[in-house]
């Protein structure tokens, strides 16, 4: 018969595969609009991939918690305590710097007239970007700890 923990450890990797896995190529989806009409178009594809994202986060953090409440020896971890506040900063970034760097984006997405991209985009989606980099950077450290289990 199979635990219930065994089921969490279950939902825990099949919810990072579905939240991570796409999180990683948000920003490469996005670099291939050549136009206004293919950015605008890579910018929906990347809105539909991100729905990914935050249901998977979410499952992510909810049966990390559950497997440490049936668990409590991990509490004692520092892999899983690293990897639980390492989470939550990821998770904060989007409100506190995701969002305030994506929203002059998708005002200039929906503003601008002509299929030429202009310039001002770049600089903000430079910005987006590093961000995106940076949250990708901390998912890498997170999944390294969840499989090496250092201390």
């Amino acid at each position: 018969m199979i635990s219930f923990y065994k089921v969490l450890v279950f939902l825990h990797i099949f919810s990072a595969i579905l939240g991570m896995g796409p999180g990683f190529i948000l920003t490469t989806v996005v670099k291939s609009g050549k136009n206004m009409t293919e950015l605008r178009h890579s910018y929906a594809v990347r809105h539909k991939l991100h729905i990914f994202v935050m249901i998977g986060g979410i499952l992510l953090l909810v049966t990390g918690i559950l497997m440490g409440i049936l668990n409590t020896s991990l509490f004692y971890m520092g892999w899983y305590v690293t990897s639980l506040i390492l989470f939550l900063i990821a998770l904060a970034m989007g409100p506190l710097a995701l969002s305030p760097r994506s929203k002059p984006i998708k005002a200039l997405l929906k503003s601008h007239q002509g299929e030429n991209i202009p310039d001002e985009y770049y600089g903000l989606s430079r910005k987006l970007f590093m961000c995106e980099y940076i949250e990708n950077g901390i998912f890498i450290i997170i999944i390294s700890l969840m499989i090496l289990k250092p201390f």
